[in-house]
């Protein structure tokens, strides 16, 4: 069994990973604002200890009381938070990853056509400028002489601690005092036992409280681990690096070159704390041929002064770059060597982390679990002769440790792009584990018990489906057929459905779910619809209530917006059944919320909902199934965002899908433009005609992610902007910090055509149904995604009339803004636009939730590696069928907890 993680690290890497840092010098690293992580100043825990009660042996000699002064000062700055080293700063917290420069952010030529320009690129920011903001973070004063009678941090000593203390002892008397003046010298001995015994007391204090102060700092840092996913020995092994650095090479300082990262050798000549203009280190080095460079640190520790003192022979890299004494490097990492130090053999690996754990610390933690965990091959040997030789990659110990530790003989851009052999073994292996997750939660579904709902044939006039489809005033698409037929079905089963319902924007995927609902219904079961927004579950209220109530069915709404009498009515109706289609936000998973007999749930935009949301909704049917154990409800989640067929593959593969691939007929297709801002006073003009044709318009205000309130604030603007210049129309606004009430009215008063012209948000992006608004003007389009976009295009084309889309863009725009706008130019398939938005932005705009907190592929990338997604599915399914022991091994050591992310 692998050692916990927690227990290891706090015992053996931590003492032999702090030894590291001092050796290498990675200290000089973690204090450098935007290093991986900012580690506390390392001082003698006894010492910080001790300084609250070091004045008690004050009695003692004067070089006692020296250094209880000096603990008490050391002390305090370890209180304090402050690095050793006057006037040293914290390290920067670290960036989030909205802090990272966008790499696909350059800007076109603003006098070029913006979708025929080649992108251009992006500028380099001046380097004094990041030095400058890190150092302005503040220079810390050296503490000041702590008062008698006080602690360090400046409490006032327990009085206990003060009666320990003992008396000074006496000055000597002068040569020519009388015998009465002198004292006597057993005066002097209670003084000293006193003393003695607190001197003892102390240290046995500081003793105590420095082991009480170390097992926290264990704990910390393996929580800091835990972030990370690090909790045992094989996800350390299974932490990968992201990148590399070859130390293998020394570069003379005569060929070093401004922009290039280099490591290179040489001894301290000039050690100097200058003040140009703030406070900083610098160092300067001289090589074998007397070139010379000099280091520049802006923050460090008083350490690191004496580590580099003049004499010294250093090792060491970073980035060079020109200074005012020629070229230097800014922080670089520092290593005192001997003049014969031999160099590494094997390129240096860099690993994800988090703040707080160093470079060094990984490394040794890494190596440690290396040693103490074997990697056995798991996978049969016919498995192994099927899918692993084909791909002629090695075993999995010598690919897990070839990364770690690639000979300086090794493919580094291989290494780096992930088309190494021994990429390709971890990324098989990794996407075979999710697989086998998914087939297993699959093939787990079908033990759960579920309600048996049978269907009634189409001509039973009893039947609820058969009565509501001969009710509606339109007929069903073939499409929309076929997925009806699917998910009938599925409800007849006695295991859980678990099916997705996919089909583009106004494909008509609400009149299924009625369908479905009231297959439910018919067999005596309640169905419950959860929606993302109140707009969008009012929505769905409206119609299914249009299409139900005359049927006789009982539909509740259930939102936090109502009042408590008619939320009261509503929680009633719900627990005790008579309520027999229950449709709500957010609000129906609180804990206030029964069913008496649940036996479907449909979640609308599944993607907006996390993973705990889903589940609070599917227990609500715990007790709901006649007592049956391990019952669960069925479920249809629905999303308008089409899921590409790789991640269909990967990410959905547990999942039954139902796609609706054709529209209604009738529906007219939508004609997109793109129009520059400058061009505002054209666009006005024509919302200005259609609105007097008899048509209705949406303006959607810009997305401002940074700040609610500013985006409000804007789209109050345009409000009173588009009020004053169509003086003539009526113009309402909605945004999300309207009261429900307030939004409800202003959107029956759009969909009554009281108001021809609607300024919002991007809270009609979902669920908004008008068929009289034929045209759309989305400002600042390129802050949208392309789901985003896609949605809110997808709210006019509605009814027969003619409808535009008007992507308003500002320039300059970035590559990937370009790239967007231009599908939405191109295409109004759904599919296509799925598709392409994979490519610009990745997995993540499609997942949402069920990747939240653990990202399941850590190394597969599923446009490069989708290769890899059908050998891995058929083995899989080998394995499942004929060795299900191999399944939990293979689970257990490339999932562990995170497992849990695919059960909703």
């Amino acid at each position: 069994m692998p050692v916990p993680v927690r227990r290891s690290l706090a015992d053996s890497a931590e003492a032999d990973a702090i030894a590291d840092d001092a050796a290498s010098g990675d200290e000089a690293r973690r204090g450098a604002a935007g290093a991986a992580g900012g580690v506390d100043a390392a001082t003698p825990a006894g010492a910080a200890q001790a300084a609250p009660l070091a004045g008690a042996a004050d009695a003692l000699a004067p070089r006692r009381a020296t250094e209880a002064r000096t603990s008490r000062e050391a002390g305090a700055r370890v209180e304090r938070g402050a690095p050793r080293g006057r006037g040293a700063t914290q390290a920067a917290p670290a960036s989030s990853a909205h802090d990272l420069p966008d790499t696909a952010g350059a800007p076109a030529a603003p006098d070029v056509d913006p979708f025929d320009a080649a992108p251009a690129s992006p500028p380099h920011a001046a380097a004094w400028a990041e030095f400058g903001a890190a150092a302005d973070a503040g220079a810390r004063s050296a503490p000041r002489a702590t008062p008698r009678g006080r602690t360090a941090d400046g409490r006032a000593v327990p009085a206990a601690a003060q009666a320990a203390r003992a008396p000074r002892a006496p000055r000597a008397a002068p040569p020519d005092a009388l015998p009465a003046d002198t004292p006597p010298a057993s005066a002097a001995k209670p003084a000293k036992r006193a003393a003695k015994a607190a001197s003892k007391t102390v240290s046995k204090a500081a003793a105590d409280a420095a082991g009480a102060q170390a097992a926290p700092k264990a704990v910390k840092t393996a929580d800091k681990l835990a972030k990370l996913g690090l909790t045992r020995d094989i996800d350390l092994v299974l932490h990968l690096p992201m990148r590399y650095e070859d130390e293998t090479t020394l570069t003379p300082m005569r060929e070093l070159l401004p922009g290039e990262t280099a490591q290179t050798e040489g001894v301290v000549f000039d050690n100097e704390i200058a003040y140009r203009p703030r406070r900083q280190l610098l160092v300067k080095l001289r090589d074998d041929d007397g070139a010379e460079l000099v280091l520049r640190f802006l923050n460090f520790y008083g350490s690191q002064v004496k580590q580099m003192a003049v004499g010294q022979r250093l090792r060491v890299r970073g980035d060079v770059r020109g200074g005012f004494f020629g070229l230097e490097i800014v922080h670089p990492t520092v290593k005192t060597v001997d003049e014969d130090a031999p160099l590494p053999q094997a390129l240096t690996p860099v690993y994800p982390s988090t703040a707080g754990v160093s470079q060094a610390y990984l490394r040794k933690a890494i190596d440690n679990a290396l040693a103490r965990t074997p990697l056995p091959e798991l996978l049969p040997p016919e498995i192994a002769r099927a899918y692993l030789q084909p791909l002629d990659v090695p075993p999995l110990a010598d690919a897990v440790r070839m990364l770690h530790h690639p000979g300086v003989g090794a493919d580094e851009t291989a290494l780096i792009d992930g088309t190494h052999p021994a990429w390709t073994r971890i990324k098989f292996d990794e996407l075979l584990a999710q697989q086998l997750s998914l087939k297993r939660a699959h093939e787990e579904r079908r033990t759960r018990a579920a309600p048996a709902m049978p269907r009634r044939a189409r001509d039973d006039g009893a039947a609820l489906s058969a009565r509501l489809h001969a009710a509606l005033p339109f007929a069903l698409t073939a499409a929309q057929e076929r997925v009806v037929a699917e998910i009938a079905h599925d409800l007849t089963q006695p295991h859980p459905m678990q099916r997705l319902l996919q089909g583009d924007v106004g494909s008509g995927k609400t009149v299924v779910a009625a369908l479905a609902a009231a297959q439910a219904i018919d067999a005596g079961y309640q169905a419950a619809l959860m929606a993302p927004t109140e707009i969008l579950a009012e929505q769905h209220a409206r119609k299914l209530r249009g299409w139900l109530e005359p049927l006789g069915v009982s539909v509740a709404w259930l939102a936090g917006s109502l009042k408590a009498k008619d939320k009261r009515a509503a929680l009633e109706a719900a627990a005790l059944g008579t309520a027999q289609l229950v449709i709500g936000t957010h609000a129906m998973i609180q804990d206030t919320v029964e069913f008496a007999r649940l036996g479907l749930v449909i979640v609308d935009e599944q993607h907006r909902f996390g993973v705990e949301q889903r589940l609070a909704l599917r227990a609500k049917a715990a007790n709901a199934a006649d007592g049956a154990a391990g019952f669960q409800p069925h479920q249809l989640m629905m999303s308008a965002t089409p899921i590409p067929r790789t991640l269909a593959m990967t990410y959905y593969a547990d999942l039954d899908v139902s796609t609706i691939d054709e529209l209604p007929p009738g529906r007219t297709p939508i004609l997109t433009r793109l129009v520059s801002d400058a061009r505002r006073d054209e666009v006005i003009g024509r919302v200005r005609e259609a609105a007097l044709a008899g048509r209705q318009v949406y303006w959607v205000c810009p997305l401002i992610e940074e700040s609610e309130t500013l985006q409000l604030q804007t789209a109050v603007e345009t409000y009173e902007t588009l009020a004053a210049a169509l003086p003539e129309l009526k113009v309402g606004l909605v945004h999300g910090r309207l009261a429900p009430a307030e939004k409800a009215a202003v959107m029956d008063a759009f969909s009554r055509n009281d108001v021809q012209l609607l300024v919002a948000t991007t809270v009609i992006e979902v669920g908004v149904d008008v068929p009289n608004a034929s045209l759309m003007v989305i400002e600042h389009a390129e802050r949208f995604g392309l789901a985003q976009l896609h949605q809110l295009r997808g709210r006019v084309g509605r009814g027969t009339a003619a409808s535009v889309c008007v992507l308003m863009y500002s320039g300059p725009l970035s590559i990937a803004g370009r790239a967007r706008l231009k599908t939405m130019r191109e295409t109004t398939d759904g599919f296509e636009i799925a598709r392409r938005d994979l490519e610009i932005r990745g997995p993540g705009e499609f997942l949402g939730a069920r990747q939240s907190g653990a990202a399941m592929l850590r190394f597969a990338d599923l446009e490069n590696d989708g290769w890899l997604i059908e050998p891995a599915r058929d083995a899989a399914a080998r394995l499942i069928a004929a060795h299900p022991e191999v399944v939990a091994q293979h689970l257990a050591r490339w999932l562990g907890a995170r497992e849990q992310y695919l059960k909703a």
